[in-house]
């Protein structure tokens, strides 16, 4: 997936793509406020995705896409992870009382996360300067929902747990994704975890008897939102930024989706937007601008996620340095 995502979005300026995830990533933490008020949590994502694997299926069809059997496991797996894990843990959270910003917030812990696990398993080098944007944007985050966490809620104590583990599934998801890297375009990708996230959300519902839909105009609503802007709009552009600039950068982007969450509950429910919340959005920016000018370094990996280091010729002068190093010296007269 690795290179044919890479190829079809390198049209499009950076600042475009991180943009572009932000917004949409954002979406789906008001979608999932907006879908619960009419329905479970397991009603909302089985509709979800039985509707978009039938669009992405039916692309797919047209196009003939072929997809190798270690692939479409690989893409089973991180659709597992990245939606069913993740957005279960968001919507049902949403569906007890958890505030969409609270869920935002847990949810942005996940750059601290992946970098600390990027380093050891993927090879990715933080400097100095990154760490300091990544604690920085974990405190612009805390300024955005501190007021919302001193409330009490209606929510159970075991209601924040769920978006914590969605986080971590999305974790999960984020680093096996540049681990195996696994081949196919960015729609066949899709097609594949909406698949088994439909496959899997539908038995649940209909496990649970919440299967049959409401008949209310907004619960439609709510499943046009998360098809078009969350799932298509969100998971896309994020597997897209992912392909582009590696872990790092792409988990400090996340740092923005609770300003930017407070500004979709502003617009959608008529939420205010207090001085915390703004200078929370400022010292967010600050983070990702520090992140993103510190120049991550990835370790280049190949196919099967060994080492590549470099081009031919350099592997070759480099094996041909550590064969010398190994032979005796001739003595000298």
């Amino acid at each position: 997936m690795e290179h044919r995502k890479a190829h079809t979005f390198r049209s499009l300026p950076p600042l475009l793509l991180a943009a572009g995830l932000v917004v949409m990533w954002s979406s789906g933490f008001v979608g999932a406020e907006l879908g619960t008020a009419y329905a479970p949590a397991t009603t909302l994502l089985a509709w979800r995705f039985m509707a978009v694997a039938a669009l992405l299926a039916a692309w797919c069809l047209w196009r003939r896409a072929r997809m190798p059997r270690r692939d479409l496991a690989a893409h089973a797996v991180l659709g597992l992870l990245s939606q069913a894990g993740f957005l279960y843990g968001v919507v049902a959270a949403a569906q007890v009382g958890v505030a969409a910003g609270t869920s935002a917030l847990v949810a942005a812990l996940q750059p601290l996360v992946a970098t600390a696990l990027a380093v050891p398993l993927l090879g990715e080098r933080v400097r100095p300067r990154q760490l300091a944007g990544l604690a920085t944007g974990l405190a612009g985050v805390g300024l955005v929902v501190y007021a919302d966490l001193l409330r009490p809620g209606a929510a159970p104590w075991w209601g924040y747990l769920l978006p914590f583990g969605a986080m971590l599934s999305l974790v999960a998801a984020t680093l096996l994704e540049r681990r195996v890297r696994p081949g196919g375009s960015l729609v066949e990708a899709l097609a594949v975890q909406c698949t088994v996230s439909a496959v899997l959300f539908t038995g649940l519902a209909a496990g649970t008897g919440t299967l049959a839909p409401p008949a209310e105009p907004g619960f439609w609503a709510a499943v046009a939102w998360v098809v078009v802007l969350s799932t298509l709009g969100g998971y896309g552009l994020y597997w897209a930024n992912l392909a582009r600039t590696g872990v790092t950068r792409v988990s400090a982007l996340l740092y923005l989706t609770p300003p930017t969450t407070l500004v979709w509950s502003w617009l959608m429910f008529g939420d205010p937007v207090g001085p915390g919340a703004l200078a929370g959005m400022a010292v967010c920016t600050v983070a990702v601008v520090l992140v993103s000018t510190g120049g991550v370094k990835e370790s280049a990996e190949g196919p099967d996620g060994g080492r590549t280091d470099g081009s031919a010729p350099a592997r070759a002068y480099r094996q041909g340095r550590r064969e010398r190093r190994g032979r005796p010296r001739p003595a000298h007269h």
